[in-house]
């Protein structure tokens, strides 16, 4: 059995523990927490081991909060690390605890891949590189944007091939995720350098990709549009969509109207967390001009990237293959049936 520890239990952490917990092949070892908070009590409700700093034991006692050792320990105990930390905070973590044990870490992808505070020389796409990921200790799991593009991209690679020139995608990006209490600002604004474009030209080198990254005042969801230019003539659309049909992750709605009426729907539905886990292609507004392609569609945000992370841990762990891989994920977290209800709800 595999031993994995959840290094930081925010949006992405808990989302992450409430899944592996249910997969008989893995041992959650626990997870991180270094503030004593209402998601500590919440942790305990889902009988999860807590792992803290040394130094704030005294203080989660002190709360009346159970403790079950120190980060240290869990990470000694486990076969592989789920980095979970806030952007930036996996470096550390990796030079502190991850490299002297050699232990195997996933990281998310607000970490670096070149530069000083590089944690990994490789992004994962659960569309590409399981063997690569496979021979590696320390990986990065693509942001939902990048997740997203990859599902995307790679199918139309694998059609159309070379009759693609590029593809130009705008991302517009939700300024907050449900769960944060920060304020969403009334105000459009743009990233001048966006990562996305390189993380992509990671693991797709072959893409001749553009993108622009704007943030609105939204906490439901991304939207991207993302636009194919072809050499010659552009596919029709029927074509364009049945590339997508059988995609693994990938939904394809036709009257849907906005990114909140599909979240909304998703917490209706009861799935987990309120997340659909994938990419919905809205098909009523894609469009085919001449050589041009046009293809919107909404991106599960935090959703997104914990069935890539347990994807990538069952090519860093277990050595599967993508098909295999795929199946043991859509065992876990149900990804067809939910792809089949939202296509009937918004049919």
């Amino acid at each position: 059995m595999t031993r994995v520890f959840i290094n930081g239990y925010g949006n992405i952490g808990r989302r992450l523990a409430s899944a592996i917990s249910k997969d008989k092949e893995i041992q959650l070892v626990g997870i991180a927490k270094y503030s004593p908070d209402e998601k500590t009590q919440e942790a305990i409700r889902n009988q999860f081991d807590i792992f803290v700093p040394k130094e704030k034991i005294k203080e989660f006692m002190g709360k009346q909060y159970r403790v079950n050792g120190t980060i240290e320990e869990a990470v000694a105990q486990c076969d592989l690390v789920i980095d979970a930390a806030k952007e930036g905070g996996g470096y550390l973590n990796k030079v502190k605890l991850y490299d002297p044990l050699n232990k195997p870490a996933i990281f998310q992808g607000g970490e670096d891949r070149h530069g000083k505070y590089s944690v990994a020389d490789m992004i994962h796409n659960s569309r590409v590189n399981y063997e690569k990921a496979g021979s590696r200790t320390y990986v990065i799991q693509g942001s939902c944007n990048v997740s997203g593009m990859g599902r995307i991209i790679q199918p139309m690679i694998e059609n159309f091939g070379d009759d693609i020139i590029r593809y130009d995608v705008t991302l517009i990006r939700r300024w907050a995720d449900l769960e944060d209490s920060k304020q969403v600002k009334d105000s459009i604004e743009w990233d001048a350098n966006p990562h996305h474009q390189d993380d992509v030209k990671d693991f797709i080198p072959t893409a001749n990709l553009y993108v622009d990254a704007y943030k609105v005042p939204s906490r439901m969801m991304h939207l991207h549009q993302m636009s194919v230019r072809f050499k010659k003539k552009a596919p029709n659309k029927e074509s364009i969509v049945e590339t997508f049909r059988k995609e693994f992750g990938i939904a394809i709605l036709s009257s849907a109207t906005g990114t909140a009426q599909v979240r909304k729907k998703a917490m209706e539905l009861g799935f987990p967390h309120g997340d659909t886990n994938m990419v919905h292609i809205h098909q009523e507004v894609v469009r085919v001009e001449e050589d041009t392609v046009k293809i919107p569609y909404s991106d599960d945000q935090t959703g997104m990237v914990i069935p890539e992370n347990y994807l990538l841990l069952q090519s860093m762990v277990h050595k599967r293959g993508r098909q295999e891989a795929l199946a043991k994920a859509d065992n876990l977290f149900q990804m067809n049936y939910k792809k089949n209800v939202l296509e009937e709800e918004f049919k």
